[in-house]
This record gives C-alpha cells, sequence and structure tokens, in this order.
C-alpha cells in the first residue's frame, strides 16, 4: 500500500469521479452524500447545489467539508481532501455548465444545466489543506 505524491493526488482529484462530500451535523453523524464536483491541481474544490439543500446548509453552518473520490475496481485507488470554505456564491451558468458538460458531455451536460440551474443555485468552494491518498496498484 502506497499513498500518492501529492501531484498525483491532485492529477487523481481531477479526474472524474463522483464524490462523496462528509459535513459534521448537530447530533447526529456526519451528513455524507454523492455529488459532482469540479477541481483542477492546485485550485479549489468547487460544488454546485440548491440553497436550501440540507448540504448546502451544514457546510455554511461548519465553514469546512471533506470530500472522497475513490476507484470501485481493483487495483483501488481514493483520495480524500479537506478544507475550509472559501466562497459561497451565486451559480453562474459558465461554471455550472462546464460542471454538467464534465460529466454528461457537451449535449446532455448541456440540457442538464439549462434545466437545473435555477435562482436558489450556488456554488460552494473549498481549498484542499489536508489530504489522504492510497493507491493499491504500488
Amino acid at each position: 500500500m502506497a499513498t500518492m505524491t501529492p501531484a498525483e493526488r491532485e492529477r487523481y482529484l481531477a479526474d472524474v469521479h463522483v464524490g462523496v462530500i462528509a459535513v459534521e451535523r448537530p447530533e447526529r453523524a456526519p451528513l455524507a452524500v454523492p455529488i459532482w464536483y469540479g477541481y483542477e491541481p492546485g485550485g479549489e474544490v468547487l460544488l454546485w447545489t440548491d440553497a436550501d439543500s440540507v448540504k448546502h446548509k451544514l457546510i455554511r453552518s461548519a465553514g469546512r467539508f471533506a470530500i472522497t473520490v475513490q476507484d470501485e475496481q481493483p487495483p483501488y485507488k481514493y483520495v480524500t481532501a479537506e478544507g475550509d470554505v472559501t466562497s459561497i456564491d451565486p451559480a453562474g451558468a459558465a461554471e455550472v455548465r462546464a460542471l454538467a458538460v464534465r460529466y454528461l458531455g457537451e449535449e446532455a451536460g448541456g440540457q442538464f444545466a439549462d434545466e437545473n440551474l435555477g435562482p436558489s443555485s450556488v456554488v460552494i468552494r473549498m481549498r484542499p489543506q489536508r489530504w489522504l491518498s492510497t493507491d493499491y496498484s504500488r
């Protein structure tokens, strides 16, 4: 079992995976939910959600969250990044479209973005500060 180098884990996080975010919540286990995300090495994790969602409310309150991405086929790999929220802003059409296209392709992603971007859509950004990673292929 081997930990990834900083460059390897950032490239892995930048690949297309469904992420699972985790955020603490009062008097319950942490909320852990799957989500689409965006990331470029050296940058911030970007999430798109609705301002009325449980995840947005908990992230806003906690001011931080963690995200995990993984390969579900052997040899297994995973990366977890955690950090403080750097911003929560109204979602813009360009960033929402880019995120949807990342997961669905140009045509379906554009349609998805057009149909799901609403006035209460928000974009949450987090700069990773702490990492965990393992690559079982080593």
